[in-house]
């Protein structure tokens, strides 16, 4: 039997500058997730919650909020770039490009600009990437770029936590 860990996440030496990851998982944004995310961060505007206010503006329906749709973006980029990382350390260049509407799928890609070790903590170094996301058209809705201090394969950080078990997963007891 071999155990098949799950994926990982990079560490700071598998940043090369000028890779792109297409990060895999879309996001279809409901109107549901509107309301919770405008409600929970107190967002008054009533463009995004309130359907008669979103018919009568310019955009004939209500917003997402921007916040939310850089939370989802930020989040769909963390499998292939923070997994391993302990802390952001700047969003710099924040673009919001085009509206998102409830029922609009986001998917991201991010490109590596620059790596360098820390000069303070020697088990890890800092990357910055630019995040892109598109909507299911293809339009960007919104870029930015993010730095972030990650963990060094090897190091006490990168260690995996998973509990090993007393008695191992096997077939024959399945």
């Amino acid at each position: 039997m071999t155990v098949k860990p799950g994926w990982q996440g990079r560490f700071y030496e598998d940043f090369e500058i000028g890779d792109v990851y297409q990060h895999p998982l879309g996001r279809t944004i409901t109107e549901t997730d509107n309301t919770w995310f405008t409600l929970l961060t107190m967002n008054t505007n009533q463009a995004h919650f309130n359907a008669q206010v979103g018919q009568s503006s310019e955009f004939g329906r209500m917003l997402v909020a921007s916040p939310l749709t850089i939370s989802i973006a930020m989040g769909q980029s963390v499998t292939d770039t923070t997994q391993n990382a302990f802390a952001n350390l700047g969003l710099d260049e924040l673009k919001l490009t085009a509206p998102v509407f409830a029922g609009d799928t986001i998917w991201s890609e991010s490109i590596v600009l620059d790596k360098r070790e820390s000069g303070s903590r020697p088990h890890a170094g800092i990357v910055t990437i630019k995040t892109r996301t598109l909507n299911q058209d293809a339009v960007e809705v919104l870029s930015f770029k993010r730095t972030f201090y990650v963990h060094k394969r090897d190091t006490d950080g990168a260690k995996s936590l998973f509990p090993q078990a007393a008695t191992p997963l096997r077939l024959e007891d399945a």
